[in-house]
């Protein structure tokens, strides 16, 4: 099961969506309160809308330093070696990816989308983690299957 040049994009555009959000969540894990955190998760002179904001915000990011980072690197890893553990895992990595950006996309519309507009709102704010992650799910389904694209 030989990587394809689909399996490279799909892993390239996995680390480039998730790279800043890795970078962010880490911010949140070693400084929660910092001004850095804030800007980068909330926007620039943001404050926490309330304690259930931050805790969600806390809690997504262990989740994702504990569980969907390593399930990408090491099913990017994986996938490039063409190992069907490697798709199974990369594909787990875009199904959780999918499904939080999928709530995300709709609880946090009230606060982002105006002040972000559509585009970034529909793209990296949480569209490119719905893309990514369906595309990533799909993909990886069809290769376990024996699907060669």
């Amino acid at each position: 099961m030989d990587p394809t040049i689909v399996t490279w994009l799909l892993v390239v555009w996995g680390v480039i969506t998730m790279g800043p959000l890795v970078a962010a969540q880490f911010s949140m894990l070693v400084s929660p309160h910092g001004a850095r955190t804030k800007e980068w998760l909330i926007g620039a002179g943001e404050e926490w809308r309330d304690q259930t904001h931050f805790r969600f915000s806390r809690g997504a990011a262990w989740a994702d330093w504990l569980i969907v980072v390593p399930l990408l690197a090491v099913g990017s890893v994986g996938a490039l070696l063409g190992e069907a553990w490697g798709y199974a895992l990369f594909g787990t990595a875009g199904a959780i990816s999918l499904y939080i950006n999928v709530i995300l996309w709709f609880m946090e519309k009230e606060y982002v989308y105006p002040s972000r507009g559509p585009l970034k709102y529909f793209t990296y704010y949480w569209g490119f983690f719905v893309y990514w992650g369906a595309a990533a799910l799909v993909y990886s389904a069809l290769r376990v299957g024996g699907v060669d694209l």
